[in-house]
């Protein structure tokens, strides 16, 4: 079978591409690597700059400049931020435009991809201040309780910029819309209504402008909150298929996922933060920072935040796969339509270049959802348990 063709059936798993299969392989393999290099990169980028002394150099560079606290904070993150972007920039551009377009998975020009790199760097840059200049007011003004209020912080924040997604970020790089396929929105309206889901809308997203891909997602929280299918759902799939895909969606929305994927990955801010302050206390003593609040500590700071954060990367992955799980669960249950789920997860792996089956220690390590093997299993069990009811699958 084709990438993306559909002939107004459903599939079932021997509809999966073979030939497809390996390219996914192979493109998840270079995807490793390539995640393997850009974390050994930034490390050495990180150590680099504390042991080099350029750290210290960036500090007086800044000082020169201006003596206001928030100044120097400002300056600092500007310069270190730049510096890891340059040196990034070769893997962003390998793996962000190479590689998808070696693979056919993406619909950008380079210039278009250019453009968006820089949005995104923007946005980083100004959210990225926003959280650096506070961290560091309260590393100045609390230094006992700096990182458990930045843990606070840090809720609030996600949750604000949660709300706020769909209707300031998204939009600066997708065009959002409401459904227009009357047929369509009323069965989804129909499947929100027995869900008893308080979704405020299902919209379109105009992924085809950047990627062959398909995608769903739930998006936003309390009056932004909706549900998005990619615009690369509605040319490929059959409505029963994008109904089971919403059910998932709206799976996520009964288990209140948004709020426990937000507090869980506070928790884990949280201790990064924890040990954050105590190797910036050691870091005093053995590396000669003047204080918490020496801004020349900022990529130690960054450096111990971010290896905290890959060591327990795992135990968030697994988080995300039981709540996965569940959805897929929650979607079997109330769409009813199993056939429909597995036509889906086989047109998605066929569709996308997912690779069904990897490593056990790959998805443990690295994947948030469950393998799309084991998705389009609990689907089959589903068909087969139906037709032992008596029931259509």
């Amino acid at each position: 079978m084709s990438q993306g063709t559909t002939d107004g059936r459903l599939l079932t798993a021997e509809d999966l591409d073979r030939e497809r299969q390996e390219e996914a392989k192979t493109l998840a393999r270079l995807r490793h690597r390539l995640m393997a290099v850009e974390l050994a990169a930034g490390a050495c980028f990180g150590v680099a700059l504390i042991l080099g002394g350029a750290a210290q150099v960036m500090k007086e560079l800044v000082v020169t400049w201006t003596s206001r606290p928030t100044l120097v904070v400002a300056g600092y993150f500007f310069l270190l931020t730049v510096a890891y972007g340059i040196l990034s920039f070769p893997l962003e551009y390998y793996g962000g435009f190479r590689l998808p377009h070696r693979y056919g998975l993406s619909n950008q020009t380079l210039r278009e991809w250019l453009a968006d790199e820089a949005k995104g760097g923007l946005l980083t840059l100004a959210l990225g201040l926003v959280v650096v200049e506070v961290v560091y007011f309260l590393l100045r003004t609390c230094p006992d309780w700096w990182w458990l209020v930045t843990g606070g912080f840090m809720l609030v924040f996600g949750v604000i910029l949660a709300n706020l997604a769909p209707v300031v970020f998204v939009p600066l790089f997708y065009k959002l819309k409401p459904l227009e396929d009357e047929g369509l929105e009323t069965r989804l309206k129909e499947l929100a209504s027995r869900a008893r889901a308080s979704v405020r809308g299902v919209y379109t997203i105009d992924l085809s402008t950047k990627t062959k891909a398909g995608n769903a997602m739930l998006m936003g929280l309390g009056n932004t909150r909706r549900v998005v299918l990619g615009d690369t759902l509605l040319d490929e799939y059959q409505p029963e298929e994008i109904e089971t895909i919403m059910a998932h969606e709206l799976g996520h929305q009964a288990g209140h996922d948004l709020w426990w994927g937000l507090l869980s990955q506070s928790l884990l801010s949280l201790g990064g933060l924890c040990a954050a302050n105590v190797a910036l206390r050691w870091g005093i003593r053995e590396l000669g920072y003047s204080g918490l609040d020496d801004v020349a500590a900022m990529p130690f700071l960054a450096l111990v935040i971010g290896a905290f954060l890959a060591v327990v990367t795992p135990l968030a992955n697994a988080f995300s796969r039981w709540r996965e799980g569940k959805a897929d669960e929650y979607a079997l249950r109330i769409a009813g339509k199993p056939r429909a789920f597995v036509s889906a997860m086989v047109r998605l792996a066929n569709q996308n270049l997912a690779e069904v089956d990897p490593e056990p220690w790959v998805e443990v390590l690295l994947y948030s959802h469950p393998a799309l093997e084991k998705r389009i299993r609990r689907g089959q069990k589903a068909v087969e348990e139906a037709k032992a009811a008596g029931m259509w699958a």
